[in-house]
C-alpha cells in the first residue's frame, strides 16, 4: 500500500543522514498462482550500516532525551522492516519512557498488540495516538483492522469508513473498508466497493485488486498485472505480497480454507514484513489453521 500501511526505512535513512553530522560531533488446484513467483526479499545491506551508527550512537554519543528517543524509534522501525518485532518492540517502548507524547510509537505498539490478539490493549494504543494527533490518519485504519479483528464489526467500519473518507482515491482504503463492512453485510460492501471504485485511477496496482474483487479480473490476470510498470526492484515482491493476501481473503469468503491457507502462506513467504498484509497473514492463517483443523476432526 502506498505509504503502504507500513513505515519505510527510507524516511530514517534520510533523517540518518541529516542528524548523523550534529550528533556523531558531540492451493489453489495446483495452478501457477500457487508458487512463489519471486525470490523472498532480503534486508538491504544499508540497514545494516544504519543499524550499526543506531547502535554506536545510543551506546557512546550524549543526547538530549527527545534525541535518544528518536533514535530508538529509529531502531525499532528498521528491526521492524526485517522481522525482528521482539527487537522493534523494546525500542518502540523504550523510546516512550523517554518521550511519551510519540504517537508513532504508540502506532506500532498498538499494531503488535493486534497481531498477538491483545485488543484491548491495541485499542487504547491507538486512542492514544489519535489524542496525541488527530490528524493521523493510518490510526484509524489500524485502529479499524484491531477491531475488525476483535469483532467489533460496527465500530471497525465506522473507523475504516474515517480512514477511507480521507483519501477515497487509494484502492488500499476502499479494499479495507469491504473487508470490515463484508463482516456485516457482504451485499452492501460490494456495492459501497463499486461505487468507490469510480474514484480510482485505472492504471493503478491497488484498483487491480479491486477489479478483482469485482469480478472484473481472475486471479491470472492479477498476477500478470503485478508485473507491469514497477519503478523498483522489490516493488514486485511487494505487488506479490498484496496479491496473496487479498485473494486469500476472497478464497476465505468462499469457504476454500486450504485455498486461503496457501495464499497467506505465500505473502508470508515474501519477507515483507512491514506490509499491512504481511503482518496480518500469519494472523489469518491462525485462524483458518483452527477452521481447518476443526473441518477435520469433523469428518472423521
Amino acid at each position: 500500500m502506498n505509504q503502504k500501511m507500513r513505515t519505510t526505512a527510507v524516511a530514517v535513512l534520510a533523517g540518518m543522514s541529516i542528524f548523523l553530522t550534529g550528533c556523531v560531533s558531540t492451493q489453489t488446484g495446483g495452478g501457477e498462482q500457487a508458487q512463489v513467483m519471486v525470490e523472498p526479499v532480503m534486508p538491504d545491506y544499508k540497514l545494516e550500516i544504519t543499524l550499526a551508527k543506531l547502535n554506536e550512537i545510543l551506546s557512546s554519543a550524549e543526547l538530549t532525551e527527545e534525541q535518544r528517543a528518536r533514535f530508538h524509534y529509529d531502531r525499532g522501525v528498521i528491526y521492524d522492516s526485517v522481522g525482528l518485532r521482539i527487537l522493534s518492540r523494546i525500542d518502540f517502548h523504550q523510546a516512550l519512557k523517554l518521550q511519551p507524547n510519540l504517537a508513532d510509537a504508540y502506532n506500532f505498539i498498538g499494531i503488535y498488540s493486534t497481531q498477538e490478539g491483545e485488543f484491548e490493549s491495541a485499542y487504547e494504543a491507538f486512542d492514544a495516538v489519535l489524542e496525541l494527533s488527530p490528524d493521523y490518519d493510518y490510526a484509524y485504519l489500524n485502529r479499524g483492522i484491531a477491531l475488525y479483528y476483535g469483532e467489533r464489526y460496527e465500530l471497525a467500519v465506522s473507523d475504516m469508513r474515517s480512514f477511507h473518507m480521507q483519501d477515497p482515491k487509494d484502492g488500499y482504503r476502499a479494499l479495507w473498508l469491504y473487508l470490515t463492512e463484508s463482516a456485516q453485510d457482504a451485499e452492501q460492501a460490494k456495492a459501497t466497493l463499486a461505487q468507490g471504485r469510480t474514484q480510482l485511477a485505472d492504471n493503478a496496482w491497488s484498483t487491480v485488486l479491486v477489479d478483482f474483487y469485482l469480478g472484473k479480473l481472475n486471479r491470472e490476470q492479477v498476477f500478470t498485472s503485478a508485473k507491469q510498470g514497477l519503478s523498483h526492484p522489490n516493488e514486485y515482491a511487494e505487488r506479490l505480497c498484496e496479491a496473496y493476501f487479498y485473494i486469500a481473503k476472497v478464497a476465505q469468503e468462499q469457504g476454500l480454507y486450504s485455498d486461503a491457507a496457501n495464499y497467506f502462506r505465500l505473502a508470508l513467504a515474501t519477507n515483507i514484513y512491514d506490509f499491512v498484509e504481511h503482518r496480518y497473514a500469519r494472523v489469518e492463517l491462525a485462524r483458518l489453521n483452527s477452521l481447518i483443523a476443526q473441518e477435520q476432526s469433523e469428518s472423521k
